[in-house]
């Protein structure tokens, strides 16, 4: 059956490969962010750092799935942090999150549906330089669970997916040439770093019926670093 799914932040990355994935499979999607992807899919101008307004009025009345993409990568030493890259941390991960699910909760509950949220492997393993994108991670972990047992009286399942470091162009400042990927990828068990489509396959996943008994779930894919030591 063919779902009504909306993906933010689908400009690039795991967001862009999850909105081909579904339009793949024939799902009507919507797709809203900054700039417009390169995807046969509905578009919807949207900058998740302000307020929602009108920007997703044209949806269509009844939502079976979200996913929230938008993500930062802001590696610091804590003392070095602003207060504002803080908060910018805080807004695009978190704040975007919040109106999005505000915006959208009445067409979710209308038929029960899905929510795929992003956190990071950091979130649950101490990493150096990681403080401010850990605590945004964070929250959005406390939402997840704090969600899927809100919305679960409607039929609504939140889960969160932890990935650790994957070659997107968010990653790009990070693995700038082949000794930086080959340094990142020996940092995991399984001794490479993860793939945009990788990732965006077991959000696929969640947003499917396959998972209709799933929710309240922070779901790590990150070749091995959150929960091994070879």
């Amino acid at each position: 059956m063919s779902k009504n799914i909306l993906v933010i932040g689908a400009s690039s990355g795991i967001g862009l490969s999850l909105a081909q994935q579904l339009v793949a499979e024939n799902h009507h999607v919507w797709v809203a962010s900054r700039r417009k992807p390169e995807v046969s899919a509905s578009y919807l101008p949207l900058d998740i750092t302000k307020p929602i307004e009108n920007a997703l009025d044209s949806l269509p009345e009844a939502l079976h799935g979200v996913a929230y993409c938008p993500g930062t990568i802001n590696l610091k030493p804590f003392h070095r942090l602003t207060e504002e890259e803080f908060l910018q941390d805080f807004q695009v991960n978190v704040m975007g999150a919040v109106r999005v699910l505000q915006a959208v909760f009445p067409r979710l509950r209308k038929e029960g549906g899905s929510v795929v949220l992003f956190s990071t492997v950091a979130s649950a393993l101490g990493m150096n330089f990681h403080s401010s994108i850990a605590i945004a991670k964070s929250a959005i972990e406390g939402l997840t669970k704090s969600l899927a047992a809100e919305w679960a009286t409607y039929q609504i399942r939140v889960n969160a997916i932890a990935p650790s470091l994957t070659d997107t162009p968010l990653a790009s400042k990070i693995l700038t040439n082949d000794e930086k990927r080959e340094t990142s990828g020996k940092r995991h068990p399984l001794g490479r770093v993860g793939k945009a489509e990788e990732v965006a396959e077991l959000a696929h996943f969640l947003l499917s019926d396959k998972t209709a008994w799933i929710t309240g779930q922070i779901i790590g894919i990150d070749g091995g670093m959150g929960s091994l030591k070879p």
